[in-house]
């Protein structure tokens, strides 16, 4: 099964880490990376990856 590009991924859009769960823990879904820039506005844990900028809310 080939489901590595099954579905875009958009560097714009914060993901909900509910709907989108890593496919590799502690792992960037889309550049592999596991280096992370965190921070907490408003109650939300937001995690954004330091390699590509993919954004997901813990």
């Amino acid at each position: 099964m080939e489901e590595k590009q099954q579905q875009e991924i958009d560097l714009t859009k914060v993901y909900d880490y509910a709907e989108y769960p890593d496919k590799q823990s502690g792992r960037c879904d889309n550049c592999n990376s596991a280096d992370f820039k965190n921070s907490v506005k408003g109650g939300v844990f937001l995690r954004e990856c330091r390699k590509c900028g993919m954004k997901k809310s813990i």
